[in-house]
């Protein structure tokens, strides 16, 4: 029986194997603001997540060749498919429009992720994913960035929280030896009805492990908000951050279009 469950792994784990060792996010992501549960998309289906986000009150001069956020538009679309009942791979397109130009091609994403079995009966459910980006200089000084996401989750009635303590590198550009930042994400949600669900999250940016920034230096940003369900579907996902500190953006309206699709296997 153990054999059979980790024969099930065996593809999961290689991917993602393959991917940390092929070769990351460093500084809060203002694209696509989501603190990630633990279920993975079923077996077969796809879900296309379009996320929507404008920095109301963002930094307001270059920092080296990245451009201000100040009033940037952010559009990133997200498609994730089920490969097994334990694993999936999503691919992102990510834009940008700042004030003044029309979009830009900010850059893209491919992100693998699979989620250990509750058959195991754990304490917390788990699931991990690491995201490989390739963004424009103009949005980020590195060229090709990794991201390790543990999922830790765990249920209270109706309420849930989620647990995202993310670390990110540079794999290419001037960053390189900057090691790993840590970016930890947390939401709070509860269940108000069928319908909506309440939650806070909060995100921050404290800098390379063993050497954290200055508290004024690191980001921490708290959104209240929710998501509204629309069938069994349709998810929408809205919320307003604020930043506790002078780094990173002050104010932030982010959304987020969750739909899926296909059928089940």
């Amino acid at each position: 029986m153990l054999k059979k469950k980790f024969s099930g792994l065996i593809l999961p784990f290689a991917a993602l194997l393959a991917v940390l060792f092929a070769g990351a996010a460093l500084a809060q992501d203002p694209f696509e603001i989501q603190v990630y549960e633990y279920k993975t998309v079923p077996k077969g289906m796809w879900n296309l997540e379009t996320h929507i986000n404008f920095v109301g009150k963002g930094t307001k001069v270059f920092e080296g060749p990245v451009a201000p956020s100040n009033h940037q538009f952010h559009l990133t679309f997200e498609l994730t498919r089920g490969i097994t009942d334990h694993f999936e791979t999503a691919g992102y397109l990510v834009l940008a429009q700042r004030p003044g130009g029309g979009f830009d091609y900010v850059g893209w994403r491919i992100r693998p992720r699979f989620r250990l079995p509750q058959s195991w009966n754990l304490p917390v459910d788990i699931s991990l994913s690491a995201e490989v980006g390739f963004p424009r200089k103009a949005y980020e000084e590195n060229s090709v960035t990794l991201e390790i996401r543990p999922i830790i989750e765990k249920k209270f009635g109706r309420f849930q929280i989620d647990v995202n303590p993310v670390i990110g590198r540079a794999l290419r550009g001037p960053g390189t030896d900057e090691g790993w930042d840590f970016e930890p994400g947390v939401r709070l949600g509860y269940k108000l009805n069928r319908r909506l669900n309440l939650s806070l999250e909060y995100y921050g940016s404290v800098g390379p492990l063993g050497d954290l920034l200055p508290t004024d230096e690191q980001v921490h940003q708290i959104f209240p908000g929710g998501d509204l369900k629309f069938g069994e579907n349709v998810i929408v996902n809205f919320g307003i951050g604020f930043g506790a500190t002078p780094a990173g953006n002050k104010l932030v309206y982010k959304s987020r279009i969750g739909y899926l699709f296909g059928k089940k296997k």
